[in-house]
């Protein structure tokens, strides 16, 4: 059977201050629905997605327990039984890991998409043929593993890249090999290319198989994962989670799974071309990207009163009570962040260091 598990984990340090440990982004109600009916987070956006694609009783959410109760409360569809709570963030092979060990104690034919709260995707028929096709790749050999590649539409420093090797049907390929985020010049070559794609960081595996790779390449994160899913249906589920979680080795899934796997030739690797509008948003500058800019490419969101004079090129984010109004004179560019407690102010074009700027911040604005 077919099932979906979004991770949802992360702190989104760099859409500081509006994302906290306490309401990370992937929770917050802020970005715009479609024809302007409010707005609505990014979990409750990819949870969406999943109709038509998985039955709603396959879809889960890897996330941090201590967000469990908002999810429940301000995402549609989402269950407490499908919810997979980390005690602690443990990187994504945890999460991975975490999501198979279940499937394959639920059903030894598993096959689920790992999927992220991260992205905005559209047209959503065309997520899904592309999810289709990763579907059935899997189920006609469960040796392999497939991740999905989207047509660069520039030449991005921020994504890591997939080469396309020989062809599998319509969509699909053999991953010639994955190459991390590239300087400019390079990226440009790839974009040139036309054998590249922006590697989206969804996948889908078939959950015992996925088990019988860790134990080849982690055995030390195996053995703890798989105790987990032994665990599962039994009332020693939630001890056995408290306990070994956290004791599992900090690493991701690209490096601990997929990187041996792409120098095993017994495992193959497929990719899945995605022709979709994708929207990572994991920094002010792409978050600026779902808001219609005016004529003098200002782009502003949220409850407080917007002046500027003379501006060109802002984003300008608030929250708070409606009664506070920003007022900008002459500026270009700037990024503007207002909440109740703390305002950010900075350059777009230095939205990539705001986690050194994070690491300053007191404590309790984090």
């Amino acid at each position: 059977m077919r099932y979906a598990m979004i991770m949802a984990g992360g702190s989104g340090t760099r859409l500081w201050p509006m994302s906290r440990r306490g309401t990370p982004k992937q929770l917050i109600q802020f970005v715009p629905r479609p024809g302007g009916s409010g707005t609505g987070s990014l979990l409750e956006f990819a949870v969406a997605r999943l109709d038509g694609l998985v039955p709603p009783s396959h879809q889960y959410i890897c996330t941090g327990e201590a967000h469990r109760q908002t999810i429940l409360e301000t995402v549609p569809g989402s269950a407490d039984d499908r919810i997979l709570g980390e005690p602690v963030g443990r990187d994504t092979l945890n999460a991975v890991g975490f999501g198979a060990s279940v499937f394959a104690s639920m059903d030894a034919d598993a096959v689920f998409a790992v999927l992220t709260a991260d992205h905005l995707i559209k047209p959503v028929e065309t997520f899904h043929n592309a999810m289709d096709d990763g579907f059935r790749l899997v189920e006609s050999d469960p040796t392999r593993l497939v991740t999905f590649g989207i047509k660069p539409t520039f030449a991005a420093t921020g994504f890591g890249y997939i080469e396309q090797g020989p062809p599998i049907g319509e969509r699909g390929f053999r991953v010639a090999r994955f190459v991390e985020k590239p300087d400019q010049e390079t990226a440009e070559q790839y974009v040139t290319s036309g054998r590249f794609f922006w590697n989206s960081g969804m996948f889908i595996f078939h959950a015992c198989g996925f088990m019988d790779l860790l134990q080849r390449y982690r055995p030390d994160s195996h053995a703890g994962l798989a105790s987990i899913g032994a665990a599962w249906g039994t009332p020693r589920r939630a001890a056995v989670l408290a306990d070994v979680y956290p004791a599992l080795p900090k690493i991701s899934v690209d490096y601990a799974v997929m990187e041996p796997a792409s120098n095993d030739p017994r495992v193959s690797i497929c990719g899945v071309r995605m022709d979709i509008e994708w929207l990572d948003v994991g920094s002010w500058p792409a978050f600026g990207e779902t808001i219609q800019p005016d004529a003098d490419d200002n782009r502003v969101s949220g409850t407080e009163k917007v002046v500027e004079v003379d501006g060109r090129g802002n984003l300008v984010i608030s929250a708070g009570s409606g009664s506070h109004t920003i007022a900008m004179l002459g500026c270009e560019n700037l990024i503007v962040v207002h909440t109740p407690d703390a305002t950010l102010i900075m350059p777009k074009d230095r939205a990539q260091d705001l986690k050194r700027l994070h690491e300053r911040v007191p404590d309790e604005l984090r």
